[in-house]
Order: C-alpha cells, then sequence, then structure tokens
C-alpha cells in the first residue's frame, strides 16, 4: 500500500532533484489562495470532507461547499464552511453568487460536464474565476488506473490506502486540456492556459518503482503529463 505521507516523502525528494517542479495540488492550491480575500465569496464543488478551502476559508468571506455525498458532509473538517448536498449539475444557487468556484479531483467524475461548465458560469460573478485540478486522461497511468477500478475497484482503492466509501465512479469526459478549453468556450469562459504537471509517486511503492517512474516522467511528453491544473474566467 501507498500512502499518502509516503507519497508526499518522495515527492519531496522529487521536487529536490528536479528544481522549480511543484507538486501540482500545489499549485493549484497556490492558484485559489490568489484569488482571495476576506470579501471574497467562494465555492468549493465536491468539498467532500475537507479539502483546499479547508486550509484557506479563514482567508476568504463567505466559503460554502456542495457535495452529492451527504456522509462526507457530515464528517467535513471545517465548521465554518456552509454546506449543501446537491449536484454540480444543477447548482442551487443564484446568478453571480461567487467571485471563485474551486473543484479538486472532481472533473473526472462529471458524467455531464457541459452543464457543470455551464452552471460554474452562471454562478461566477463577472471578473470570477473557476480553478480546478484533474487527472489527465492521456497519462499512461491514468488509464491504467481507469481499467483497474473497473475490474478491481477494491483492490485498486487498497493499493493507495483509499476506502472503498470514498469511491465514485469515473468518466474522464473533462480530462485532457484540449477538452476543457472547449467545454469552457462552449459555456461562455474564458480558458487560461491549463498547466500540465507530472508527478512520479503514482508508482513509488518502493525504491525501484519510484526511480521507474521518474524515468516514465523524463519520456512522458508534455501533454500526457499526470496532473491537469486550470482557471477560467468569467470576463
Amino acid at each position: 500500500m501507498l500512502s499518502l505521507e509516503q507519497q508526499e516523502a518522495y515527492r519531496r525528494r522529487y521536487a529536490q532533484a528536479r528544481p522549480g517542479w511543484r507538486p501540482s495540488t500545489h499549485v493549484y492550491q497556490d492558484l485559489v489562495a490568489e484569488r482571495l480575500n476576506p470579501t471574497t465569496r467562494t465555492l468549493d464543488l465536491g468539498c467532500g470532507r475537507g479539502g483546499v478551502m479547508e486550509r484557506l476559508h479563514a482567508h476568504a468571506g463567505l466559503v460554502a461547499g456542495l457535495d452529492p455525498d451527504s456522509r462526507s458532509l457530515e464528517d467535513h473538517r471545517a465548521s465554518s464552511l456552509v454546506l449543501t448536498c446537491g449536484l454540480a449539475e444543477a447548482l442551487p444557487f443564484a446568478d453571480a453568487s461567487f467571485e471563485v468556484v474551486c473543484c479538486s479531483w472532481v472533473l473526472e467524475h462529471l458524467a455531464d460536464p457541459a452543464a457543470v461548465f455551464r452552471e460554474v458560469a452562471r454562478v461566477l460573478r463577472k471578473g470570477g474565476s473557476f480553478i480546478f485540478i484533474t487527472p489527465n486522461s492521456l497519462h499512461p497511468l491514468v488509464a491504467l488506473n481507469r481499467v483497474l477500478q473497473r475490474v478491481r475497484a477494491h483492490d485498486a482503492f487498497r493499493l493507495y490506502g483509499r476506502a472503498e466509501v470514498d469511491a465514485f465512479p469515473v468518466f474522464y469526459r473533462a480530462n485532457t486540456a484540449p477538452r476543457i478549453r472547449r467545454l469552457s468556450d462552449a459555456a461562455g469562459l474564458e480558458c487560461k492556459p491549463v498547466r500540465l504537471i507530472g508527478d512520479p509517486t503514482y508508482l513509488a511503492f518502493s525504491e525501484p518503482l519510484f526511480r521507474l517512474g521518474c524515468l516514465l516522467e523524463r519520456l512522458t511528453p508534455p501533454a500526457m503529463r499526470t496532473h491537469l491544473v486550470g482557471e477560467c474566467t468569467v470576463s
């Protein structure tokens, strides 16, 4: 099993060997943090039990969290958030309600991403930002993970120390940079260049496998790097 703590340790090693590289989660969090101020109204879309706004809510004004899983909301670790059980395809908020909508590890689960992008555009105020992090479906390990989840989902989640209760269907219908740009354009959002960020630690079940992951990262074309981090805005 590869725990989050082990992954983070390998990421620190990789960062030391690759000056300038930062984990995609750090890039995402910093991007969200840059858009916050004491009056910012923020929606954490697919907030689960915590996530980025669990750490950053003190830097914003009103922070709402939405998730379709009521059990996750009951266990949410930030008591100051206004939590709502609902679907991203039909957001229960008025037009122009937020300056920031953020979502981490959500786009891959969307059965109808076009509807979600339209809803995000609707609830954002002019000048607002939609910030996201999601896997790149072009990466070979992401493709392998899709197969594992279909064939032996419980084993795949155990490998990474995750409980099956946190396993949700994946569709990967918004998981390449060109696809995200098309969805953004169709929803009336302006998509800034999507950042493609590699990460060798998903194979790091041992030292030799970590080294193999590092080699694969060197050989992987930029368009196929592991994660996508991006921002779309309302002009």
